[in-house]
């Protein structure tokens, strides 16, 4: 499938969607949302985002040689396949730290991006942990979760892992989920044979603080050796709060005094070097948890790059690029090797992928880039080659296609990109209270005419049968009127109505 034909597809049939009932008699401000529609004001240019290759942290059966993991993870910790098939499984470089981190007793934040494994570094440690006391004696890790849709998810995962493989009954480690979705037979039986992991979320997790019921939850739980916080940057505010509180009462409750904690999060912290971001993120995590997360126990991913680097300061090389971007694919998978020393996929990667951090030389992230447009990458790498912004931002296209069906020595693909595509509902346009031929549109919601706030904005809105045009506004107690944005209760006692202005055709005639 060619996501940028999907996105194509799906853009104009929203396009088509909105004109069909848009009905507008005055030609400026027909104009006017024909040409924001066009410039892409309710669907702008996609943004794209390569997940880089992260360095590797050896096979799990490797950690098990070593002492770091007991015996029975090299069992569990495989890719298995419902036939019953199964081959080693390899880790990335930060999942491997965390499991050193965890070994400590120190407690740890993981901060990588998308599609980096981040859950492998909590559950690996907590079954390693169950596997050395012993299952079923009681609840030693609870994982929170800010949505139950994370928490399903990561109840799948854990029974690939925990149950295939094995004959029922015979897991070596147990796992439930208590959401809040389960039946109450379901609860019962967690109640009253709990598993030694449990998985929840913040709002459920404060219930069985509190509801009598789950009193003997709080008691199986007693010297909790675990508490994790997925997806960590959602709490914040009053929220962010709430869950400090929490982490503090489930200390308690269940008189954990070597508790370890755990936190995950794709982004906490931006700008700086990543040692700033390290020392921020320890802070806002020791705050959150009330015990200490020291700088170097923030885990942030290790990249690397999976074709050459692109140096654009080099002649030679730019002559090579423009060379390659003539010669277009023919559309065929190249093969791996061939792919990865493509001038092309070189230059991508440095644009979409990763690149270094100034101060340190760490490979980071680069921010989702759009191709196309005036500021895209394809007018970016029309400069530098001196070619059409058409066919170069064609050939990205092209070549992250490719590339997503390249794959690795690790079975992932050389490019495997998101496609970011934000579609907006839209508003309406905003006029000032003057003749139709001198009054300031704009698509954009606001009080006052840019640089002149004796003109105040005023929201439109139009008949359906011929398209006229209507200030939508409320009169209040005080006989004053204002913007009412159509379809909104106001706040403000008063009189909704509408203001009619025309001099082609004056009301009342």
């Amino acid at each position: 499938m060619d996501v940028f034909e999907l996105r194509g597809r799906v853009v104009d049939d929203y396009e088509r969607y909105i004109k069909s009932f848009i009905a507008i008699r005055d030609q400026r401000i027909q104009s006017e949302v024909d040409e924001n529609l066009d410039a892409g004001l309710l669907w702008p240019e996609p943004r794209i985002g390569l997940n880089p290759a992260f360095q590797t942290g050896g096979l799990i059966d490797e950690l098990v040689e070593s002492g770091l993991l007991h015996s029975e993870c090299s069992k569990i910790f495989r890719i298995k396949d419902e036939d019953g098939s199964h081959k080693p499984m390899r880790l990335h470089r930060h999942q491997t730290e965390a499991i050193e981190a965890a070994r400590t007793g120190a407690n740890y934040v993981l901060t990588t991006g998308t599609g980096s494994g981040k859950s492998l570094s909590y559950i690996i440690p907590i079954v390693d942990k169950v596997l050395r006391n012993g299952r079923g004696k009681g609840i030693k890790a609870i994982v929170v979760y800010p949505m139950n849709a994370l928490a399903n998810s990561q109840a799948g995962e854990l029974e690939k892992f925990l149950k295939r493989g094995y004959a029922p009954g015979g897991e070596p480690v147990r796992f439930k989920r208590y959401t809040g979705q389960e039946s109450d037979a379901e609860r019962q039986e967690i109640i009253a044979d709990p598993p030694d992991i449990l998985l929840t979320n913040y709002v459920m997790l404060e219930l069985i603080l509190t509801r009598v019921d789950e009193r003997q939850l709080v008691q199986q739980a007693k010297e909790l050796e675990f508490l994790v916080f997925d997806e960590l940057h959602t709490y914040r505010g009053r929220q962010g709060a709430d869950v400090a509180l929490l982490a503090r009462r489930v200390r308690e409750a269940c008189m954990a005094e070597k508790l370890q904690v755990v936190g995950t999060s794709a982004t906490m912290a931006t700008g700086g070097s990543f040692a700033d971001q390290q020392r921020e993120i320890a802070g806002v995590a020791s705050t959150l948890f009330g015990l200490t997360v020291l700088p170097q126990n923030v885990i942030g991913e290790t990249l690397k790059r999976a074709t050459q680097v692109f140096d654009a300061a080099q002649p030679e090389q730019i002559a090579k690029l423009r060379e390659r971007l003539l010669t277009p694919s023919n559309g065929s998978v190249p093969n791996r090797e061939d792919f990865v020393a493509d001038p092309l996929s070189s230059w991508i990667e440095s644009t979409f992928g990763i690149t270094e951090e100034l101060s340190s030389g760490r490979l980071i992230r680069v921010a989702p880039q759009k191709v196309r447009g005036d500021d895209g990458a394809g007018a970016e790498l029309s400069r530098l080659v001196d070619l059409p912004i058409e066919l170069c931002s064609g050939a990205i296209e092209t070549q992250l296609m490719l590339g997503n069906q390249v794959l690795q020595e690790n079975g992932f693909p050389v490019f495997a990109f998101r496609l970011h595509q934000f579609v907006s509902r839209g508003d309406t346009v905003y006029a000032s209270l003057e003749n139709e031929q001198d009054r300031y549109l704009t698509v954009n919601a606001q009080h006052f005419v840019p640089d002149d706030r004796e003109k105040i904005l005023l929201p439109l809105v139009f008949c359906r049968e011929c398209g006229q045009e209507y200030y939508s506004v409320v009169k209040t107690e005080r006989e004053v009127l204002e913007a009412r944005p159509f379809g909104v209760p106001h706040e403000t006692p008063g009189d909704d109505g509408y203001i009619y202005i025309s001099q082609e055709r004056p009301w009342p005639e």
